[in-house]
């Protein structure tokens, strides 16, 4: 549905974006994430239309983005990190606007209006002016404008930026209802959001992609990967050498003074060699026990090893 290759993008010598490439299937929610600065509005730009890469290409279904924007642009519906809105419009005025902008036709208007609106929660407010309204029905109405003419694919930049965690509750259960038949990208650098709406993550840090990976998969990979942490009585500046002279061993960090955390290769078990160590070399075990990595624990890892 969505198929991103080699996207770059230069302001003079600055890249913000370099040879980003994924694709996204019909019917998934992909997580796009990383810190504030990554690319990510820059991609999401690129992939609405809004601003062409200095090279690379996007294809929105069979629609080449650089070679039939408007083509394109007729299967997106986009929500920036600011909403587009006008204050001094009703909810429903609004709406009726952007249908038109849109190309929605006139015996279909009122029908897409509608649904947009019943689908968004903001039926009940639809008389009043948006600029007397709360941001999280101000967030709604800017998904209704991304959804009024019932795009295939939806983009949206930090979607729950500014709400109070009612209203994220809100906008992750609303994003989840819109995916199925249609593609959803979401755009944030909030990692809950991902884990909670997602089905799929891209991990984008300093302009380049660094994992790329389905929900599912990415918690078996966190659920079986265990450091283990190890305090011992007695210690040395030769223990971590040690440590890592055991082969299933891949790294050692020590924690404080005579507390390690200790990594294995590829979720190796290596309980039974570490203990072993710990008694021949008399360093008094006082506790080993497992470490689980989270989902947190692979994303600063993964943006904090990029470049190294």
């Amino acid at each position: 549905m969505i198929r991103v290759e080699n996207l770059t993008k230069r302001y003079g010598d600055l890249v913000a974006i370099n040879k980003v490439s994924f694709q996204v299937k019909r019917g998934e929610i992909l997580g796009f994430l990383g810190p504030n600065g990554a690319g990510k509005t820059t991609t999401m730009r690129i992939i609405t239309a809004y601003m062409p890469p200095t090279e690379g290409t996007v294809h929105i279904a069979d629609f080449n983005v650089a070679e039939n924007p408007i083509e394109a642009k007729r299967q997106i519906g986009y929500l920036p990190e600011n909403p587009p809105l006008y204050n001094d419009m009703t909810v429903y005025g609004y709406l009726d606007f952007v249908a038109d902008i849109k190309g929605v036709s006139r015996k279909d208007k009122k029908k897409r209006i509608d649904l947009a609106m019943e689908k968004c929660g903001i039926v009940d407010v639809k008389k009043r002016l948006i600029g007397n309204l709360s941001k999280g029905y101000r967030q709604r109405i800017g998904i209704a404008q991304a959804i009024v003419h019932d795009p295939a694919i939806i983009v949206l930049d930090e979607p729950t930026i500014g709400l109070d965690p009612k209203q994220i509750i809100e906008i992750r259960e609303l994003i989840k209802n819109l995916s199925g038949e249609r593609t959803v990208i979401l755009s944030t650098h909030i990692l809950p959001e991902v884990t909670m709406t997602c089905t799929r993550v891209a991990i984008i840090n300093e302009g380049r992609i660094v994992l790329e990976e389905s929900l599912d998969k990415l918690s078996e990979k966190v659920q079986t990967a265990q450091n283990l942490f190890l305090k011992i009585n007695h210690w040395d500046r030769e223990v971590i050498d040690k440590i890592l002279s055991i082969p299933a061993v891949s790294g050692v960090d020590e924690s404080s003074s005579g507390e390690f955390i200790i990594e294995p290769k590829d979720g190796a078990d290596i309980r039974e060699d570490l203990s072993r160590m710990v008694v021949e070399n008399g360093w008094g075990m006082l506790e080993m026990r497992p470490i689980t990595h989270t989902l947190e624990d692979v994303f600063l890892r993964v943006i904090s090893t990029e470049g190294e």
